[in-house]
């Protein structure tokens, strides 16, 4: 059991300050940036709103549930099914947020790696969806969406209740942050840390023996637990940190960090609904081709850079990332109290648990 809490706080330290700081930066970007602006942008059946909507979804902080509704309202203001993809890919895959926590967890060149994939697998997607799907006159107006998917109160407001922009305010910009964003992503990050913290301790020393002649495994096995699984862009982070000390290589590691926080079952669902059968697998196809090429390419050309990277942010912490982490597991601990307490409120409110 100490081993398994010592993993544990090593993966919170080794990430804690980053998603402190990128939630932070979210707050602020949610206060400045009008949240019309986007829909605005993204109208035209071309290649422009395609890089648009991708370049636009990669610092935002939303989950592959959380997007649905920005994606809905983005189809429902008449964006081209390509720029929507585009926009479902990009965006849960980064997060300035999940990128900073990359950095913090993996280095500079892993980091630098990852955004720039997503971006080229978003525009691929976005790109091939308006080539092969002829714009549609049906929006996404009717679009509904159910109130129990998960992680999207709070994070985006439901088509036609976008309010006028506010003046600035620092002290919403944190609620944003740390409330409502940190909220939404609470319990699967604390999975995330858990799992990571059982891998490292339950895992053999080294896997690599079992991967080492069979690389292929390793990226099938990523595919087949990312694709269908709900794990959001930073709550991934140390699961796959886990992996790699344990030996799967830095490109099975990579394959499971697009594809897990890009897709799943939900997402899946509701991409078929909105944008047609042809548009899902065009989703799924960019994503899985895309990820498995982009990890072959990790492997063979940066593995051992990337290895470096990892244990030198494993080598040792400073004193700012152990407030980082205490911070961190204070509002993750703070956030899923509320929520439960809320969720009780709630319930007696409708008379189900009062006398």
């Amino acid at each position: 059991m100490e081993l398994f809490f010592q993993s544990f706080w090593n993966l919170s330290v080794s990430m804690g300050i980053f998603i402190v700081i990128g939630v932070m930066i979210a707050g602020i970007m949610h206060e400045l940036i009008p949240e019309n602006l986007i829909s605005r942008q993204l109208g035209s059946h071309t290649m422009a709103s395609v890089v648009k909507a991708t370049l636009f979804g990669i610092p935002l902080p939303l989950c592959s549930c959380s997007v649905i509704p920005f994606a809905a309202e983005l189809k429902r203001k008449g964006s081209s099914e390509g720029a929507v993809l585009s926009f479902l890919i990009s965006t849960p895959i980064t997060g300035i947020d999940s990128i900073l926590a990359t950095y913090g967890m993996f280095g500079w060149v892993f980091t630098l790696y990852r955004v720039i994939t997503s971006t080229l697998i978003a525009v691929v997607a976005g790109g091939v969806a308006n080539l092969l799907i002829k714009p549609q006159v049906k929006t996404a107006a009717s679009f509904s969406l159910k109130p129990n998917l998960p992680f999207t109160a709070g994070i985006i407001k439901p088509t036609g209740e976008i309010k006028k922009q506010k003046s600035f305010s620092f002290r919403r910009a944190l609620h944003y942050g740390f409330i409502s964003l940190l909220g939404g992503i609470a319990k699967p990050l604390l999975w995330g840390l858990i799992i990571g913290a059982l891998i490292s301790m339950l895992i053999p020393d080294s896997l690599e023996p079992y991967f080492a002649d069979n690389v292929w495994l390793g990226y099938f096995l990523a595919v087949a637990v990312a694709v269908p699984t709900y794990v959001c862009a930073t709550a991934s982070l140390p699961i796959a940190l886990s992996l790699i000390i344990a030996g799967i290589s830095p490109g099975a590691a990579f394959v499971f960090l697009t594809a897990g926080p890009a897709t799943n079952t939900v997402t899946m669902g509701v991409v078929k609904s909105m944008l047609g059968t042809k548009a899902l697998m065009i989703y799924l196809a960019s994503i899985v081709i895309g990820s498995v090429g982009f990890g072959i390419v990790l492997d063979l050309f940066a593995d051992t850079v990337i290895l470096q990277g990892v244990l030198l942010h494993e080598e040792g912490h400073s004193w700012l990332e152990y407030v980082g982490a205490a911070v961190l597991l204070l509002m993750v601990a703070y956030n899923l109290i509320e929520g439960r307490l809320n969720s009780k409120k709630s319930s007696c409110d409708g008379g189900s648990c009062c006398s």
